[in-house]
């Protein structure tokens, strides 16, 4: 029987997210590389999955071909459905709240300013210092949130030292990406050794290597001079945006 679960993504953090889940999960699915600097996620039967024309989007044919868009989303989604015994989520109330608070806080607050971070630090078309110590400095202030939360646990969420869940893949994903936004986990070793030990996790290398069994970041560490794999697309966007709106 063929896989139920149906991913379209691309090798960002926030594509990663749901297919290390998938993975952690060991549930079936297939992969449909979703190509950026070809607009693939603009294209009409994409936004039909997802009207923001965002990666990722997940299709679940197992019910009815439901579509799920925003990666937060989908993460809770796959929780519900596939993970009710709760190994990477929370039945219990209070810890069930706990866990939305931090997945919250990745999706409203590291995301938007890494990403942005990311954005002026590597793609700007000129540079703005005062755009990238902005961003890079919400950056740190958010990470030394996640420090002082992991100083006495090892996972973000639950009891004791905490259960590895959904909210620690959420975050996980952009931490591991900081070198890109030109910020070095050095300075908060809590967290640091939180993504080392997430990362050493097999669900979690395989989720890495979709699609196309390569990981930026990997690369990044072998050779920090190599050619960046995004920045043909992030330019190609902006140069689009002025065009239609005349600037």
């Amino acid at each position: 029987m063929p896989p139920n679960i149906e991913l379209h993504t691309a090798a960002t953090p926030n594509g990663r997210k749901i297919s290390i889940f998938l993975e952690e999960l060991h549930l079936p699915y297939i992969t449909t590389a979703i190509d950026l600097s070809k607009d693939e996620q603009k294209t009409p039967d994409f936004l039909t999955t997802n009207p923001n024309g965002r990666i990722p989007a997940l299709i679940d044919h197992s019910r009815g071909s439901f579509r799920v868009f925003e990666s937060g989303a989908i993460l809770l989604y796959l929780a519900e459905h596939y993970d009710r015994e709760g190994r990477f989520s929370f039945n219990e109330a209070d810890e069930r709240s706990e866990m939305l608070q931090w997945l919250f806080f990745q999706n409203a607050g590291v995301g938007p300013m890494q990403g942005q971070a990311n954005h002026f630090y590597r793609y700007a078309p000129e540079k703005i210092q005062y755009g990238i110590d902005r961003y890079q400095n919400e950056t740190r202030r958010l990470y030394s949130v996640l420090e002082a939360r992991l100083s006495s646990r090892d996972y973000l969420v639950g009891r004791g030292e905490g259960q590895y869940s959904i909210a620690d893949i959420s975050t996980f994903t952009w931490v591991r990406w900081a070198p890109w936004a030109g910020i070095e986990l050095e300075a908060f070793p809590n967290l640091k050794a939180w993504a080392e030990r997430i990362e050493g996790r097999e669900g979690v290398r395989k989720g890495l290597a979709v699609p196309g069994g390569e990981d930026q970041i990997g690369r990044l560490r072998r050779d920090p001079s190599a050619e960046d794999p995004f920045k043909g697309w992030v330019m190609k966007g902006q140069e689009e945006v002025r065009e239609k709106h005349g600037k």
